[in-house]
């Protein structure tokens, strides 16, 4: 799968703040860490904090395990089961059966995520990764902004 990622960035006194984009597939979850990695070797901080931010209300960002595909194959499994596309429920359907569920899927998630950075490098567990996870059926164009604090 390839993604399209472009990169703009910015440095002000101890900040520096990268804005990523991407094209998504359609729903999918996605491993963004080696981008979200360069933005903080690229911000050359040894102590400090990434905070990651999703400009979107149909898509989220996860830390989830990162070596078992099948760990996030059965999340989206689970969130089909909890919030099933075209469900007679929602009357926000403007843009099709995945619309509203997309929504839900988001506030059930999250929109940003804070990791520490230790000795010039994220400081994640063995087993993490950072997914962007696309919750539309179509495929998107996807705004992360990356701010790196330190």
């Amino acid at each position: 799968m390839a993604l399209s990622l472009v990169i703009n960035h910015w440095h002000c006194n101890m900040l520096t703040q990268y804005h990523l984009n991407f094209a998504t597939p359609g729903r999918d979850i996605i491993n963004i860490t080696d981008n979200i990695t360069q933005c903080v070797a690229q911000a050359n901080v040894t102590m400090g904090l990434c905070h990651i931010f999703l400009h979107h209300t149909s898509a989220s960002l996860i830390l989830c395990e990162n070596a078992d595909d099948l760990v996030r194959r059965d999340l989206e499994a689970f969130m089909l089961r909890l919030v099933p596309d075209g469900d007679l429920l929602y009357q926000h359907v403007a843009e099709g059966p995945d619309d509203m569920p997309s929504h839900v899927r988001t506030v059930l998630t999250q929109s940003f995520l804070m990791i520490p950075i230790t000795n010039g490098k994220l400081a994640l567990g063995t087993w993490q990764g950072i997914y962007l996870w696309e919750h539309r059926v179509r495929s998107h164009h996807r705004k992360v902004t990356v701010t790196v604090q330190g």
